[in-house]
């Protein structure tokens, strides 16, 4: 059986767990070679070996340049390209108004925008004509969402680069699209609705589809966004979602 993936090479930022490990996982299983980051060692060991395939894991942090360099540097010369960017890696705090300070702005913002946005540029150099870029959005980038302001702007500002480095990337033809989960059972959203009794529920309700998501769903869109099916789409937002933003 043919695999879409055969001797591509793949980044995955954020990839020991949730959104990110299934996508991994998804594409080493069809013959890529998956570089995966995380902050923590130890569950980016636990992913690699979950992952298989002869997955690298890469310990760093997107929000310090210095932690992407060395992953770039190391692609570079055990590669020498790349082929497939998935910036994943992000946080998501929730601070009403009135509550918001500079620690907050500062470690939302540091991660999810600045730490994208060195995902990327840094990756470009070693990128192939025909490379894609795909980013991890929200709905919370387009919906109004109580305190989650912060969260909910870091999301619109990768939507918006989505739609700039289509443009600054044209010549290179390399692609740029967003994925924008919706409510997913990710371990984070597990943890949350543990501690929350009667939000899952709700989450049910607001989707048509009257469930949660699953990661490996998400898993899917990405991997459409990074294949040849999907060559005239750029610039766009994959709303992965059960029909929230939809309806």
């Amino acid at each position: 059986m043919s695999q879409k993936f055969a001797n591509k090479v793949v980044v995955i930022t954020g990839g020991s767990d949730g959104i990110g490990l299934a996508t991994a996982k998804r594409f080493a299983e069809e013959g890529a070679q998956v570089y995966v980051t995380a902050r923590r060692q130890e569950p980016l060991d636990i992913a690699v070996k979950e992952i298989g395939h002869g997955a690298i894991g890469i310990q760093g942090d997107v929000a310090d340049p210095a932690s992407l360099d060395r992953l770039y540097e190391r692609i570079a010369h055990e590669r020498g390209r790349i082929d497939v960017v998935f910036a994943n890696a992000g946080i998501s705090e929730s601070a009403a108004l009135d509550e918001i300070d500079d620690a907050h702005i500062d470690r939302v913002f540091s991660v999810n925008v600045k730490g994208t946005l060195y995902t990327v540029q840094k990756a470009i150099p070693l990128m192939t004509t025909g490379g894609t870029v795909i980013l991890a959005g929200s709905v919370a980038g387009s919906k109004g969402i109580a305190s989650l302001s912060v969260y909910s702007a870091t999301k619109a500002a990768i939507r918006s680069f989505a739609r700039t480095w289509t443009t600054d990337l044209k010549a290179r033809g390399i692609r740029v699209n967003v994925v924008s989960p919706g409510m997913i059972l990710t371990p984070a959203m597990q943890a949350y609705l543990q501690a929350n009794d009667g939000m899952e529920e709700i989450f049910q309700n607001m989707a048509p589809f009257g469930r949660l998501g699953d990661v490996d769903e998400v898993a899917s869109a990405v991997l459409f966004l990074a294949s040849d099916e999907s060559r005239f789409v750029a610039g766009d937002e994959l709303f992965v979602d059960g029909g929230v933003m939809a309806v």
